[in-house]
């Protein structure tokens, strides 16, 4: 019986350790990513699973009122059916990045399906957007080593963060921009950069409410555009 529970309790360690290594976003274990740099006062606004053809349009303004370029991580199917909208956000300034082509969980994908997820994605937002994809944020943060080498053959540079919150969930764009806060000033006092994630769209429903998100973007902006510089992730690379 004691045998039993020494291998029980060894499969759960090992469960936990994967979970860790495959999903947390500090985690170095299955390789290393993007996240930001020791330089305090930069931040980096991304945000992941649009393009929404109600919300996107609408940060797009919030983000040209304040003059503040960001990253958007895109989903290839939702991108091929949005194809203007995908423009706009090229020709307003700011970095795309590949999310998938279908949101899947890659810590779990076999590796025929996240390279035809990556490329299908990479070429389209490519043909669509006129401009080579850089990066890859990975749906979930989940990945193991393959997935990190595939990205890197098809010339993708993958990127995790350090600042997010459940603002898929939160109803409150106050409550949102008031964790958010909490955190970028936490990784300024640490002397690092934020990379904040946000979404502007819903990799599950196609009409998800992003009004908080979208929201909590423009009070982050409010809150530090004139005391800190936003920047795409092109200037950390």
């Amino acid at each position: 019986m004691c045998v039993g529970l020494a291998a029980a309790a060894g499969v759960g360690l090992a469960a936990g350790a994967f979970a860790y290594a495959s999903q947390w976003p500090g985690s170095r274990i299955f390789g290393r990513a993007l996240t930001a740099p020791a330089r305090p006062g930069e931040l980096a606004l991304t945000f992941d699973d649009g393009p929404s053809a109600t919300w996107t349009p609408r940060l797009l303004d919030i983000l040209a009122g304040h003059d503040v370029r960001a990253t958007f991580f895109l989903l290839g199917d939702r991108a091929a059916l949005q194809p203007e909208l995908v423009r706009r956000i090229a020709a307003a300034g700011h970095t795309i990045g590949n999310h998938s082509w279908s949101h899947p969980h890659l810590s779990l994908t076999p590796a025929s399906r996240v390279r035809e997820e990556l490329k299908q994605t990479s070429d389209t937002l490519q043909q669509i957007g006129g401009a080579p994809v850089k990066f890859f944020r990975p749906p979930f943060g989940a990945r193991r080593p393959v997935v990190f080498r595939i990205a890197r053959e098809l010339g993708l540079e993958p990127v995790l963060w350090n600042a997010m919150t459940s603002d898929w969930s939160e109803p409150s764009a106050d409550e949102i921009a008031k964790q958010l806060t909490r955190k970028i000033d936490e990784l300024e006092r640490r002397g690092r950069a934020a990379n904040i994630v946000l979404h502007d769209g819903g990799h599950r429903d196609v009409n998800a409410n992003r009004e908080p998100s979208v929201t909590a973007a423009g009070l982050l902006l409010e809150r530090y555009a004139k005391s800190h510089r936003f920047m795409t992730l092109d200037a950390w690379c």
